[in-house]
């Protein structure tokens, strides 16, 4: 199941860039998306970009029975951001890899900051795939819910911390 999403912030591409690679944002992003649950959160420099690693532990209950049953009550959620060095635009990449322990999801493909005007562009391309005989376009439709709502959440925080 492909995932797209074009979102317009009112910040440059460097601050936002400065926002998703801030220890502090990733953990707010990581409590408000898990209720207070378990969670790390690494960021680390990689070359000229960095690399955002966070593991988010939460309740599987919201998902159906066919899904639970691969994870059980709940559900370790990795993500990582592996973002390149800007472009001479100012524009930066990264590769994005989300997955779910114990489950055949994933979520690959990137995450792009494009300049427009006095702001920029936040362009998802993904694809969400779950490796599961006969059944794995309904994981695939049960667990895209979760996923936009989750980014849903981090892009509230990221227009307040920037001001859009």
């Amino acid at each position: 199941m492909r995932l797209t999403r074009r979102e317009r912030l009112e910040a440059r591409p460097a601050d936002v860039y400065a926002v998703l690679t801030d220890q502090a944002f990733q953990e707010s992003k990581c409590e408000a998306t898990t209720d207070g649950g378990a969670h790390e959160v690494e960021v680390t420099e990689s070359g000229a970009g960095h690399r955002v690693r966070t593991s988010r532990r939460m309740s599987a209950a919201g998902l159906p029975d066919v899904a639970r049953s691969f994870v059980g009550e709940t559900l370790t959620i990795v993500e990582v951001y592996d973002w390149g060095a800007p472009g001479p635009d100012g524009g930066r990449q990264a590769l994005v890899d989300l997955h779910i322990q114990g489950a055949p999801l994933t979520l690959k493909g990137t995450l792009r900051l494009e300049p427009d005007g006095d702001g920029s562009i936040e362009l998802l391309d993904a694809d969400l795939k779950a490796n599961v005989p006969f059944v794995g376009g309904k994981v695939e439709k049960a667990a895209a819910g979760p996923i936009g709502a989750a980014i849903d959440t981090e892009l509230r925080l990221l227009r307040e911390r920037v001001g859009s």
